[in-house]
């Protein structure tokens, strides 16, 4: 079944005041990420002065934010000196098999959401965007680590039966890809990305092993041609980037870019007809306002809209029981 709307309830001024002031935590646990205070510290234990010069700030300055982080639960103090928890020195410090890199993109969407206000004036994102390959790199490495947890699962809930070659269009660090084709030996994969995304790209395929079975397609999914020969067309994670009608244009070339039986696989925050709901995709439709020009999230209806006109029959939604659904549409046979 589609995720309800599952919103808490707030019965007062206080949990108002909760909310609003949430952020709070959210920017020191960043600064303390940022400054690479976690990883300074390591095994500890350092004073704020030693931890200050290593990481080239006040001490003043570090000494507050250490303490808060230990307010937080993140460092422990014993005698005046800092020490890691059991949870920092695994998910925070550099080196850690565990390390939560991803928090890098977390700063670039803090800097981002800053510009809320502007963005709902505006209806678009109001910051000017300039390629930076060190927020690029943090975006990349982000999703990869969200999707590996869930992309085999995913991907089982389709049936490849008749797939040989699939097209991971906007693939990333082809995350989903490597799920495809270790689902089902001899399948090839092809992940179309920005040229600067597919050097990225490259280097996670070599990393597991997979240059045999999944090759890389440089382009731009809203101007390029995907060329033709593809049993199945992946979108993950690529609509809600868009507006509506550039959709209607995103599934049109990917039709023609499949083999008669083929199938376009959309996965994307599905939401209801009133867009209250589920909560994350609420949420992030003004993600997409504050970071693009005309992205969005999108009902199942105006999916089945894309799909119909795109000349897809059979247009299915797949419960995954996951955080978000599959839309499916067929090419005629």
């Amino acid at each position: 079944m589609p995720e309800r709307n599952t919103a808490p309830m707030i019965d007062g001024p206080d949990q108002i005041i909760e909310m609003v002031s949430a952020f709070q935590k959210s920017r020191i646990i960043l600064t303390a990420f940022e400054l690479d205070v976690f990883t300074v510290i390591g095994s500890g234990p350092m004073t704020s002065a030693e931890v200050a010069e290593a990481v080239r700030a006040d001490p003043r300055g570090t000494d507050r934010l250490l303490n808060a982080l230990c307010a937080l639960g993140f460092l422990n103090k014993e005698k005046g000196r800092f020490v890691n928890t059991a949870l920092s020195l695994r998910y925070l410090v550099k080196g850690s098999e565990d390390y939560l890199s991803r928090i890098g993109h977390s700063l670039n969407l803090y800097r981002s959401w800053g510009s809320l206000t502007d963005a709902v004036r505006a209806g678009k994102t109001v910051l000017a965007r300039e390629y930076d390959p060190v927020s690029l790199g943090h975006f990349i490495e982000a999703m990869h680590h969200r999707a590996k947890k869930t992309a085999e699962r995913l991907v089982s809930h389709l049936d490849l039966s008749g797939v040989r070659r699939v097209l991971d269009v906007g693939g990333g660090s082809g995350v989903y890809s490597m799920a495809f084709v270790r689902a089902k030996p001899g399948l090839q994969a092809v992940v179309l990305d920005l040229p600067r995304v597919t050097e990225l790209t490259r280097k996670y395929i070599d990393e597991a092993g997979l240059s045999d079975c999944i090759t890389t397609m440089d382009g731009d999914y809203n101007t390029g041609d995907f060329g033709t020969g593809f049993d199945l067309v992946f979108m993950s994670a690529i609509v809600h980037i868009n507006s509506y009608d550039e959709n209607v244009a995103l599934m049109a070339r990917a039709f023609r870019s499949l083999n008669p039986g083929g199938m376009i696989v959309i996965q994307d925050h599905i939401m209801e007809n009133d867009r209250t709901a589920p909560v994350r995709g609420a949420l992030f439709a003004l993600n997409m306002l504050v970071n693009t020009q005309s992205g969005d999230t999108f009902t199942e209806e105006e999916m089945r809209e894309w799909l119909e006109k795109a000349g897809c029959v059979d247009i299915r939604r797949i419960p995954t029981g996951m955080e978000n659904d599959l839309m499916t549409g067929i090419r005629p046979a």
